[in-house]
């Protein structure tokens, strides 16, 4: 029997200096930030997400996008190592929380890099997106710990935003969605769906046809609508500013036997 787990840190005092590559800095307003993720977390919890808070690191402004820390394939964690410097210290207190619910634990090596950000799993197939943030070695690593569980790895280039997930996510029935402008080769994907607006692009399964999705892209939530999904819409506006999403704010474990 599995269940509905997600990893998740609060938004440390530091926020507004998390770093930005491919955006204009803009003024982020912490106290807004944090309750915009409390909505977040509420939209979790109201669609059956046991959640689980990881140790803070608030020395690390970007730790709140905790998926950019790990990996998870069926019960296997695969600790990530960070593309920026800045980000290697927010690893090791999602280490203590995947190990607590019963993950095997790997790591990635130097000098390997590896952002979670930049994995997409659409059943047993891996997307990895070989980016700014997660290079060839680190891409090598992560087959070499989940293929033997039986994924197949797929690597992805990643040069016009931050992650792989930056551009694309997958609705329910595995079908890619994106914004074309994003997307460097929308033709690896078996099935590609564009959408409206940029972060139209990020959808978190909730269960079902539900999709959590930011509140800044309605034309693709209504896209998705049409297509008979269920969409949940939440502002993230504040994260958003650090080229950060939906997806980018938990750690979904679907696969852990409960």
């Amino acid at each position: 029997m599995t269940s509905k787990k997600a990893l998740i840190r609060r938004p440390g005092p530091r926020l507004a200096e998390g770093l930005v590559t491919h955006v204009e800095r803009e003024a982020v307003d912490t106290d807004l930030a944090f309750a915009q993720w409390r909505e977040y977390v509420a939209a979790l919890e109201s669609d059956g997400w046991e959640t689980y808070l990881v140790e803070p690191a608030d020395d690390c402004p970007d730790a709140v996008f905790v998926e950019d820390t790990v990996v998870v394939f069926r019960n296997v964690a695969l600790i990530a190592r960070p593309g920026a410097r800045s980000r290697r210290e927010e690893t090791a207190g999602v280490e203590q929380a995947v190990a607590r619910l019963g993950c095997s634990v790997n790591w990635v090596w130097e000098p390997g890099t590896l952002d979670g950000g930049d994995v997409l799993k659409i059943g047993d197939t891996v997307y990895v997106g070989r980016g700014g943030r997660t290079n060839a070695a680190g891409v090598q690593q992560l087959r070499a710990v989940f293929e033997p569980l039986g994924a197949r790895v797929v690597a992805v280039p990643v040069s016009k935003v931050l992650h792989l997930k930056s551009a694309v996510t997958a609705l329910p029935d595995g079908t890619v969605i994106g914004h074309e402008r994003l997307v460097d080769h929308a033709s690896l994907f078996p099935r590609f769906l564009p959408v409206p607006e940029e972060s139209g692009a990020h959808v978190v399964l909730l269960g079902g046809d539900r999709l959590l999705m930011a509140a800044s892209a309605p034309k693709s939530a209504e896209l998705l609508s049409d297509l008979g999904y269920d969409p949940v819409l939440v502002d993230i506006s504040e994260f958003e500013k650090l080229e950060g999403c939906v997806t980018c704010l938990s750690v979904r474990l679907r696969e852990l036997y409960a």
